[in-house]
């Protein structure tokens, strides 16, 4: 497991001797406007559900969800959170070797390793703004690979328009791919891949992200049924804990009102993102790159490193994430994720401030 996922906050406070809820953390990719308080009011009212156990496969839960986006039952397997069922794709699969399409998510290359899988990165990059590079990702398959894919990408937030995704899995039936859309819901009218009757795809998802309920550990894996069947024996019983069940049951149940809440947040993000944009425009010491998620990319100019820049935030007890422990990227990358307007508005001030400070030294 790396040391530098997003929303380390208790560290920092710890660090700067403060309370957690003091720190303006922008390093977690999650919704600035969630949860939904009718989701917070229903598991208030349904909290005495801790006191038992879960339904131990978390059957009920599999098929709202399933039927909520269209699928079958027996082609859904929930996690708890989708980094588990990242860790449990090597181990199950077995393939000869996996390619990580980066820069991405570190734990799809740590799984395979702690697996035994060897793995090879195929990396996009900046000067093409990061577009996934499908040319070089074909030529360095080879049969048997398991392919790892974020769409949209984390840390760049890029998206691969899914009619091209879909033809990169069909040409190459002799490789297995999975797809991690967990933010694919921040993207408006992007469609999933999920249920696409491929027989070559795995599809991850997550309600933690768009929902703001990370610590329920909310994830699906959806896929040919014969291939999710593969997967059952090796998972635990009551993995997925009693809220986070509770949780799934009310969003499955309450699509008008999901949509509604999908609709705002996307229209929140795309008005922030372009506040964003015009507030760097013009800088020559910050490259920010377009993004189709909550959260966007920046490449500092020399001499701004990442770590410096981070350090001089987190003074201001702003998180925000380093990203030069993702293969692909270096030491001038930072992510931003986006909180309400005016947390929005002072980070960009303090950054500013600190790239000034950092062009003068």
């Amino acid at each position: 497991m790396i040391h530098g996922h997003g929303g380390n906050i208790l560290e920092l406070a710890r660090r700067l001797g403060c309370d957690a809820a003091d720190i303006c953390d922008m390093s977690s990719n999650v919704n600035p406007l969630g949860p939904m308080p009718e989701l917070m009011a229903h598991l208030h009212r349904r909290l005495e559900a801790i006191q038992s156990l879960p339904e131990v496969d978390a059957a009920a839960m599999t098929a709202g969800f399933a039927e909520a986006s269209g699928l079958a039952p027996d082609g859904v397997l929930a996690g708890n959170g989708s980094t588990e069922l990242i860790y449990l794709l090597p181990r199950v699969l077995a393939p000869p070797r996996a390619v990580v399409v980066g820069p991405a998510y570190a734990d799809y290359a740590d799984a395979c390793r702690l697996a035994g899988v060897p793995v090879i990165h195929v990396t996009a990059d900046a000067a093409e703004a990061f577009a996934p590079p499908l040319d070089r990702l074909q030529g360095a398959l080879q049969p048997g690979d398991l392919v790892f894919v974020c769409n949209p990408d984390n840390p760049t937030g890029v998206l691969l328009a899914g009619g091209t995704m879909a033809d990169l899995v069909a040409a190459r039936p002799d490789c297995l791919f999975v797809v991690d859309e967990s933010y694919l819901p921040f993207a408006a009218e992007a469609v999933s891949l999920a249920g696409c009757g491929l027989a070559n795809l795995l599809v991850l998802s997550s309600l933690s992200k768009i929902h703001r309920i990370p610590g329920l550990r909310i994830g699906f894996l959806a896929g040919p049924a014969p291939l999710i069947a593969r997967f059952h024996p090796h998972r635990p019983p009551w993995s997925v804990n009693a809220l986070a069940q509770e949780a799934v049951a009310y969003l499955s149940a309450h699509p008008a009102a999901v949509a509604r809440f999908l609709d705002e947040t996307r229209s929140f993000l795309e008005a922030e993102k372009q506040r964003l944009a015009e507030r760097l425009d013009g800088s020559a010491r910050v490259r920010l790159f377009p993004s189709r998620t909550s959260f966007v990319l920046l490449q500092l100019a020399p001499p701004a490193t990442a770590a410096d820049v981070c350090r001089a935030l987190a003074r201001e007890r702003i998180l925000v994430r380093d990203c030069s422990n993702f293969v692909g990227l270096d030491q001038r990358f930072i992510r931003i994720s986006l909180k309400d307007a005016a947390a929005n508005r002072r980070a960009v001030e303090c950054l500013n401030r600190v790239l000034e400070t950092a062009g003068g030294r």
